[in-house]
């Protein structure tokens, strides 16, 4: 099998391959942390920011981690998008998951490329970009939602993220059952998910993983004893996860005065035969 020629490719200074911006690249135009755009040149001709105007198409041919000048002669930085930078930008009509919550799911969770995953309560479509993001390209997510203005939405998030095909959305009560057999995870984000357990049971395979997320203790106390009494889950973990922000300003290093604290907790359990 022949080797791919890289020569005429342009390299960094690490001696990769950099990758050349086109029409239809997604682009994260950073000029500060508080100025931060996703674009396409195909979609956007002109970015106006307060720090100048930059002709969105003079990307094209530039390469990740390149700048430009803006017509106020500021420099603004072209990064390729990562699912954070998609996430800061969705469309939110409900309460989110925050990353710091999001990151501790997917790592206990033990997902990764090709699972099977179902999540319960769309919402936003936050936790199911995460997931969908993790899953590819051989896995899949589906989401229950029952509210179809909310479906509509987390749609068009995940179309922005470019995660689509990894994610099939349905109009459904979950407590009517999951439809999917012998899937790897289950991720409930719901008022009453004790009143779910069983219905996680019969869908996840053995040693596959329940996740629960609640913003208060009495339904914490709730899920936590329907597991417990439910005698197919294992493994029974509560959690909730603090994460301080640092300003980085040189001379000023300290920790952000504002800050997310309690944001939730996250109960996982993994399925065994009874």
């Amino acid at each position: 099998m022949m080797k791919k020629d890289t020569r005429a490719e342009p390299l960094n200074s690490g001696g990769h391959v950099m990758e050349v911006i086109n029409e239809n690249s997604e682009v994260l135009v950073y000029i500060d942390e508080h100025r931060k755009f996703l674009v396409k040149p195909r979609v956007k001709p002109k970015l106006e920011t307060d720090r100048g105007i930059i002709n969105v198409e003079d990307l094209i041919g530039k390469k990740y981690g390149d700048f430009v000048l803006t017509s106020l002669n500021v420099k603004a930085y072209l990064l390729k998008p990562s699912i954070s930078d998609y996430i800061e930008k969705f469309r939110r009509i409900t309460q989110v998951i925050y990353p710091k919550d999001l990151g501790f799911i997917v790592f206990k969770s033990g997902i990764s490329s090709g699972s099977i995953v179902v999540e319960a309560g769309t919402g936003s479509g936050v936790l199911t970009a995460t997931l969908a993001y993790y899953v590819r390209p051989n896995g899949k997510v589906y989401t229950y939602e029952v509210r179809k203005e909310f479906i509509e939405i987390a749609k068009s998030n995940i179309k922005m993220a470019g995660l689509e095909k990894y994610v099939v959305f349905k109009n459904k009560n979950i407590e009517e059952g999951i439809d999917e057999e012998s899937v790897d995870a289950v991720f409930f984000d719901l008022p009453m998910p004790w009143r779910l357990v069983e219905v996680a049971y019969k869908a996840l395979k053995a040693s596959g993983t329940l996740t629960i997320f609640v913003p208060t203790m009495e339904q914490l106390l709730k899920s936590i004893n329907s597991l417990r009494q439910h005698k197919g889950f294992v493994n029974i973990e509560a959690y909730d996860t603090l994460l301080r922000l640092y300003k980085t300003v040189p001379g000023e290093i300290r920790p952000m005065t504002w800050t997310v604290a309690h944001t939730g907790y996250i109960v996982f359990a993994r399925k065994v035969v009874i």
